[in-house]
């Protein structure tokens, strides 16, 4: 029991290795599993036997896992459809594939004593900051140098142009970082005050009967 209890709300967000293979061939070569590869493999292993489950090209009638995948599907698909457009269904699948990541990671995360994935700063800065190039890189590609036509706005005044392209340029490479520290941040947080008063409650149970039966409202 003493193993099993993170004395430091931050505990639970440390990566640590769990299996290790060091080899002197060509080099020294470090091959390691740590918690976060591992809890990786166990949502893209979820992600894809929640899909394989709910699969209804074999079957006449769907069952429920397949009418909720699909009932997702639409959900996602009329989202990036209003923000995109038209050319929607060529980006649908990747931002279908992040959206089912997220949510098993943070499902996953939330079973105790298990890694929060998406508590890491390293994958969602990772997932934003690879999302941000590919946008641009593709930004420029369509567009050429009209690309940063968009960063001023219709009517704007001659002599406020490169201030306001500035601005607009701080601000869009700002999403890169934003976007991922959104997620994390809230998580971290979550997960950090969720211990913090499961502590509380354990000393509660600790104590005394009657404290303990008290302290099972708010467990």
């Amino acid at each position: 029991m003493h193993n099993l209890i993170l004395f430091s709300p931050l505990d639970q967000f440390e990566v640590s290795n769990i299996i290790g293979l060091t080899s002197k061939l060509l080099g020294i070569f470090n091959f390691s599993i740590t918690n976060y590869g591992l809890y990786i493999i166990f949502v893209i292993v979820t992600v894809v036997g929640i899909h394989f489950y709910g699969n209804n090209e074999s079957t006449l009638i769907p069952n429920k896992w397949s009418i909720a995948l699909e009932a997702s599907f639409a959900t996602l698909s009329n989202i990036v459809r209003s923000q995109i457009g038209s050319l929607n269904e060529t980006y649908l699948p990747f931002i279908y594939a992040i959206f089912w990541f997220v949510l098993i990671g943070n499902l996953i995360s939330n079973v105790p004593y298990s890694f929060a994935v998406n508590a890491s700063a390293i994958g969602c800065l990772g997932f934003s900051f690879m999302i941000f190039i590919g946008v641009t890189i593709l930004a420029l590609y369509l567009h050429k140098i009209k690309f940063f036509s968009f960063f001023i706005p219709g009517g704007t005044p001659i002599y406020l142009v490169p201030l306001l392209v500035l601005i607009e340029l701080i601000s869009y490479c700002a999403r890169a970082i934003s976007l991922g520290v959104r997620l994390f941040a809230n998580l971290t947080a979550g997960h950090a005050l969720v211990k913090i008063l499961a502590g509380f409650i354990y000393k509660f149970f600790t104590n005394s009967i009657g404290i303990a039966i008290i302290a099972l409202i708010p467990f």
